[in-house]
C-alpha cells in the first residue's frame, strides 16, 4: 500500500463495524496520523458501530438526527472543534447533502488553503417535483470539493456528468477485506447426498430484501438448498415466521463476526444479496464464492461480472428464482465462478487497492493546492 506523508482527517456520519478494516488500513498508511470524526446511528437503523480503531484516532461526534425517511437530515455537533484540535492537512468527508454541517468543514479547510475530498455513492439525476432546483443545489454541494472518490464506476460517471473535473474523480471500489493471504479454499463436492448451501450475510432490514430470497428458494421445486441467514435486525422475527411457513430449510444464525463468520463463508456454496449493499459481496468473493446480487446502487457492477456471478434486476423475485435454479444446476461452473471471484479480490477489489486510490487522490489535491 502507498505511504501518505500527511495528517489526514475523515468525517463520517457513523463508523460501522464493517468499515473499521478500511480505516485501520488507511491509518497504517498515514505517516502524519489519521483521525476519524463520526457519530452514532439511529436505533432503528440496526447498524453496529465502533468508536475505536487500531492505528487511528476516533473523535465521537454528537449526531443530531432530524426527521426520517426521504426528509432525513443530520447535524454533527463538535465538527469545527475537532478540526481545530486535529488540524488535518487533508480532509475527506462523506459526500452526503443530508449532512448539513459538512459545508462548514469545507469552508474551514478552504480558508486555510487546505484541500477537501468528498467520498460517496454518486449523484443520480433528481426526478419529480422541483427536480431542477434540487439538481442546482446538488451540483453546488458536490462541486465545492477539490476531488471526489466514488464507491463505483457508475458513481464516478455521475460526478463527472455533474460538472466535476474528470481528472479529479476517482473510483475506489468498496472492499471490506484485504487480498487473501491463503490459497483458494477447497469445498465439499456438490452431489445429491449433500444439499448446497446458500448464504446471506447482512442486516435484517427491509432494504436487504431477505424475504425475496426466502420466497425464491421456496419456488425452486425439487431443488432444496440449505439457506443460511447470518445477521440481525428489526425484521428478524418477521423473516423467521415467513421461513417457517414457506421454506423450513432456512437457518438463522444471528450476527456473527471475525473468524466465526469466515467459517460460514468457507462452508457455503453460493452467496446471495437480494437487496442493497456491497461489502459482504466482496468478502464472500475473497472466500472463493460465486455471487448473486440485486441491481441496486451501482456498486455491484464493479464486483459482479458474468465470469463470477449474476446481477438480478431490482425488485424481480421471479428472475432471482430462475438464476438460483440455473446456478445450482451446474456444480462445475459454480466452482469455476468461485475461482474467478477469488482472483478478482486478489488482483483488483481489495483493501490495499482501495487505500492506494485514496493515497493518489490525496497526493493530487495536495499538489493542486501548492
Amino acid at each position: 500500500m502507498s505511504s501518505i506523508p500527511f495528517r489526514v482527517g475523515v468525517q463520517q456520519r457513523i463508523l460501522p463495524v464493517y468499515r473499521a478494516p478500511f480505516f485501520e488500513a488507511l491509518g497504517a498508511s498515514c505517516e502524519g496520523g489519521l483521525s476519524v470524526f463520526a457519530g452514532m446511528p439511529m436505533p432503528h437503523e440496526a447498524i453496529e458501530s465502533r468508536l475505536n480503531l487500531k492505528g487511528a484516532a476516533v473523535q465521537p461526534a454528537n449526531n443530531l438526527h432530524l426527521f426520517r425517511g426521504a426528509a432525513y437530515l443530520c447535524w454533527q455537533r463538535g465538527l469545527l472543534r475537532w478540526l481545530e484540535e486535529w488540524r488535518p492537512e487533508v480532509l475527506i468527508v462523506e459526500a452526503n447533502p443530508r449532512l448539513l454541517s459538512s459545508s462548514l468543514a469545507v469552508g474551514w479547510m478552504h480558508r486555510r488553503r487546505l484541500p477537501v475530498i468528498g467520498w460517496g455513492l454518486g449523484a443520480p439525476q433528481p426526478s419529480g417535483r422541483l427536480a431542477s432546483v434540487r439538481g442546482f443545489f446538488r451540483k453546488r454541494f458536490y462541486c465545492q470539493f477539490d476531488a471526489m472518490i466514488a464507491y463505483s464506476t457508475q458513481g464516478a460517471e455521475q460526478y463527472i456528468r455533474l460538472g466535476m473535473r474528470k481528472e479529479r474523480v476517482y473510483t475506489a471500489v468498496n472492499a471490506a477485506v484485504p487480498r487473501p493471504a491463503s490459497a483458494f479454499p477447497r469445498r465439499l463436492e456438490l452431489d445429491p447426498g449433500r444439499p448446497p448451501v446458500i448464504l446471506f450475510v447482512g442486516r435484517l432490514v427491509e432494504q436487504k430484501r431477505v424475504d425475496r430470497l426466502i420466497r425464491s428458494c421456496a419456488g425452486l421445486g425439487s431443488i432444496r438448498p440449505q439457506l443460511w441467514i447470518v445477521g440481525d435486525g428489526p425484521k428478524k422475527e418477521e423473516l423467521q415466521a415467513l421461513a417457517r411457513r414457506l421454506y423450513p430449510s432456512t437457518s438463522f444464525w444471528g450476527a456473527v463476526y471475525g473468524e466465526e463468520l469466515d467459517s460460514f463463508f468457507d462452508r457455503a456454496d453460493l452467496f446471495v444479496l437480494p437487496g442493497t449493499g456491497g461489502l459482504a459481496v466482496q468478502q464472500a468473493m475473497s472466500h472463493g464464492l460465486p455471487v448473486i446480487v440485486a441491481e441496486a446502487d451501482g456498486t455491484q457492477a464493479d464486483l459482479v461480472r458474468p465470469q463470477n456471478g449474476w446481477i438480478v434486476p431490482g425488485g424481480d423475485g421471479e428472475s432471482l428464482t430462475l438464476i438460483l435454479r440455473q446456478a445450482l444446476a451446474d456444480a462445475d461452473r459454480l466452482r469455476q465462478m468461485g475461482a474467478e471471484s477469488f482472483r478478482l479480490v486478489q488482483d483488483e477489489v481489495n483493501l490495499e487497492n482501495m487505500v492506494d486510490v485514496f493515497a493518489r487522490a490525496i497526493f493530487d489535491v495536495k499538489q493542486d493546492r501548492r
